[in-house]
């Protein structure tokens, strides 16, 4: 076991090496508010999503899936319990390693996107890339072939309005794999589709998972998705019920 120390003050990670699963939960708590209007997000959810895997997380609305990705992400922190990405528990680490953390081994997929509106396709899935100084070249040559992955490489040069729905969340596919993370988060990447365009997105998450050799775990409602990944987790009421 190794560790590493994250700056500015914060906690110590822990790295617990490649053997290990990629995402590791255990007891995780989160409420919002205090006294009798608390509202309890996640109450003791504990899990394991090894390396390779298309895992989906299944719930209603409100069931807790967004907390949950929050915490996995480093966007937001429990009351009690802990969380490992990688070999790196994310629980308590600084602000600079958790930037660190998002930004080498997090890939984020939302819901709505999150594309920059002025920017062009290829602009748009380099951005990671410029943050981390890639070489220009190298990094040309990355957005060229995660275009081509997810299958719009004649669209490079045009802007998120000029593009649909389904090929605007092939390209925030392909901005999430711009620095090559070892875990991909996406919640309700299908959410704004239509049911055809979502399952042709979901089969290409499962293609991705395949072709670069990461992990995902998927939030989503829609029964139909479910199909395309290894596992199911199902959160009800802030708890895990089903291990799938």
């Amino acid at each position: 076991m190794t560790q590493s120390t994250s700056g500015q003050g914060g906690a110590t990670a822990v790295a617990e090496g490649p053997a290990g699963p990629m995402v590791r939960v255990d007891n995780l708590h989160r409420s919002y508010g205090s006294g009798a209007a608390a509202v309890h997000a996640l109450r003791g959810v504990s899990f394991e999503v090894p390396r390779g895997e298309l895992v989906a997380l299944k719930g209603r609305s409100g069931s807790g899936k967004t907390t949950l990705l929050n915490l996995l992400g480093g966007l937001d922190q429990p009351d009690e319990g802990s969380v490992t990405v990688d070999g790196t528990q994310v629980v308590g680490l600084g602000e600079e390693g958790l930037l660190e953390l998002r930004r080498d081994r997090i890939g984020f997929i939302f819901q709505s996107f999150g594309l920059i509106p002025i920017l062009s396709a290829a602009e748009n899935v380099g951005v990671p890339m410029r943050l981390k100084k890639v070489a220009p070249r190298e990094r040309d040559e990355r957005v060229a072939l995660l275009l081509s992955l997810v299958g719009l490489g004649d669209h490079a040069a045009q802007r998120p309005g000029e593009l649909s729905g389904g090929q605007q969340q092939r390209v925030a596919i392909a901005r999430a794999l711009a620095n090559r993370p070892a875990l991909l988060i996406a919640d309700e990447p299908t959410g704004q589709l239509d049911a055809e365009t979502g399952l042709a997105v979901m089969e290409l998450l499962r293609a991705v998972v395949r072709s670069e050799g990461v992990t995902a775990l998927v939030a989503t409602h829609d029964t139909q998705l479910l199909g395309f990944a290894d596992r199911v987790l199902e959160l009800n009421d802030g708890q895990i019920t089903d291990h799938g």
